[in-house]
């Protein structure tokens, strides 16, 4: 007996999280990082503090040795704060493999910029926003004027403003 042709349900898209998981997975493998969770989210591990300023690099195993290294990579003005929070990043880096797994934190230093593999991501300083066209305020002040809330008129006067400032020759 023949069995029914099944229709798939993703009309052949895949989330891109299965695409990219096998490569993920063995990229890190080579660097000795058994969880996958602490690179892709050390942030929530460690904090934004110290996310901005270090990285995990590598995790290293000794012989005969209990536990592991791991490596964590900074900027040489940040090392001094990174080395007075080992034992803080130890034990968030822990809870993120659910035992003891690392015993050792290595605070390694280099330039903001330079070898590929040695580089700290620096988030850039967020942008002045931009001063507001007073022919722009006014129009968008026009479209929300007999609106009676005030909130409402507010939302809807930075929304008009929003859309009048945008380019006219959009594809």
């Amino acid at each position: 007996m023949k069995q029914p042709h099944r229709t798939s349900s993703t009309r052949g898209f895949s989330r891109a999280v299965t695409l990219m998981q096998s490569r993920i997975r063995a990229g890190s493998e080579g660097r000795g990082f058994a969880e996958t969770r602490l690179l892709t989210h050390w942030a929530e591990f460690v904090g934004e503090q110290v996310a901005s300023v270090a990285t995990p690099v590598n995790v290293s195993y000794g012989r005969g040795a209990l536990g592991a290294t791991l490596t964590v990579l900074t900027t040489g003005a940040n090392a001094p704060m990174l080395e007075m929070q080992k034992v803080q990043i130890l034990e968030k880096v822990n809870a993120c493999y659910g035992y003891r797994a690392i015993a050792r934190v290595r605070i390694t230093q280099t330039a903001p910029t330079g070898f590929a593999e040695g580089r700290v991501a620096f988030a850039p300083a967020p942008k002045a926003p931009a001063a507001p066209d007073p022919v722009m305020q006014d129009r968008a002040r026009a479209v929300a004027k007999g609106v009676a809330n005030d909130d409402l008129r507010t939302a809807l006067e930075a929304l008009a403003a929003n859309v009048l400032s945008k380019p006219k020759n959009r594809t």
